[in-house]
């Protein structure tokens, strides 16, 4: 059978929180949460502007436009920061045990990323296994929570709704452009952001409940 597990990367399967501040601390000391916050002000624009460009350029410029807004002084190589350093993002704890679980009942695991293919090159080092497939920004065009990774997804696998379940813990990027496309989601809530949990089809913690909740969704 044809079926389908689809994660959002970076937040649910990588700790881009832990990621970004290792990353960004040599620029901003003790200035780096404010850098990162400033940062994401930015990410969503540049992500809209056309034409497309490459989520690593979205990194420099985004850093750059956030270290000016914040008087930050640093130095023009160092914008690059982001992109140069994007595979030391750990990968959460929870997470090979859980693809592991899934991979042995039978799902092909698929990402669905706002990154571009050089940069999950990187990400994938991380991984135990590789995906059985991965849709990129760079390849749609576009970025989450624009329906356009989903709707390449869909065709390029051929999978039935019925039998592709969407697991990420962005609301914004993914459970509500899950919810549009009529698959069924479970969401990841690592970061408690309070949003109404009945918009996903269920709700849980941390990855280690992911294999309970794919079977508990899937049972006869």
């Amino acid at each position: 059978m044809n079926r389908w597990i689809t994660f959002d990367c970076f937040g649910t399967l990588v700790d881009w929180h832990a990621g970004f501040t290792d990353i960004l601390r040599p620029l901003a000391g003790a200035r780096t949460a404010e850098l990162i916050a400033a940062y994401h002000e930015f990410e969503r624009p540049l992500e809209q502007e056309r034409p497309h460009r490459l989520y690593a350029a979205v990194l420099r410029e985004g850093v750059a436009r956030a270290a000016a807004k914040i008087g930050l002084a640093v130095a023009p190589e160092s914008v690059d920061a982001l992109p140069a350093h994007w595979g030391t993002q750990p990968v959460f704890a929870d997470v090979e045990p859980a693809l592991a679980g899934l991979r042995g009942a039978g799902w092909k695991l698929a990402v669905l990323t706002n990154c571009d293919r050089a940069l999950f090159a990187q990400t994938q080092r991380a991984f135990h296994q590789p995906f059985d497939h991965v849709v990129t920004a760079e390849e749609v065009k576009d970025y989450k929570p624009s329906l356009a990774h989903f709707r390449h997804f869909w065709r390029v696998s051929g999978v039935a709704r019925e039998n592709w379940i969407h697991a990420a813990c962005s609301f914004h990027h993914d459970i509500a452009p899950a919810r549009e496309m009529g698959v069924a989601r479970i969401w990841v809530d690592r970061d408690r952001t309070g949003e109404d949990p009945a918009a996903a089809t269920l709700r849980i913690d941390s990855l280690a409940e992911l294999p309970a909740a794919v079977a508990s969704l899937t049972a006869p």
